[in-house]
């Protein structure tokens, strides 16, 4: 089983986007059996919050429940835990590296690395434009899936 972590700021807008947004197209194609999919923050600022609302609308309008999922921090065990943590910006990967002491196990990914167009995501909570999230989430989730056949993960 190939386990992921998304990982942003607070844990409310990009990363439980990406989470949710993965597990749909995994759901879709049949393999949500072979992948464990799930989100945190590297700040606790918003630890227990529900989804932004910003983030739960553009989910909804596609038919992404994202029911229930509250916000959490990263913990020294995610490093161990998971194959992939994917953050949705630089400063969220730099955040990590700290947080963990380094990556000497190369888990650590910047999910638009896995794009054509290598690039951060904006943070909505700051931007308002969570339309251009999602759009960048859905390439960002979409590339790392194909990412993970090539290297016959799934």
């Amino acid at each position: 089983m190939v386990k992921v972590l998304f990982v942003c700021l607070g844990n409310i807008c990009r990363s439980p986007m990406a989470e949710f947004v993965f597990k749909d197209m995994l759901q879709k194609q049949n393999l949500s059996d072979i992948c464990l999919v799930a989100s945190a923050g590297t700040s606790s600022e918003e630890a227990g919050n529900p989804v932004h609302r910003g983030t739960a609308a553009q989910l909804s309008m596609r038919n992404i429940s994202c029911a229930g999922k509250r916000a959490r921090k990263i913990v020294r065990s995610d490093y161990s835990e998971y194959d992939y943590l994917v953050g949705m910006e630089r400063r969220n990967l730099a955040d990590m590296l700290s947080f963990f002491g380094g990556d000497p196990a190369h888990k650590l990914f910047r999910l638009l690395d896995f794009s054509e167009s290598p690039r951060d995501i904006s943070d909505p909570w700051y931007t308002g434009d969570f339309e251009r999230t999602y759009r960048d989430v859905s390439e960002g989730c979409k590339c790392f899936l194909e990412f993970l056949r090539r290297e016959k993960k799934i």
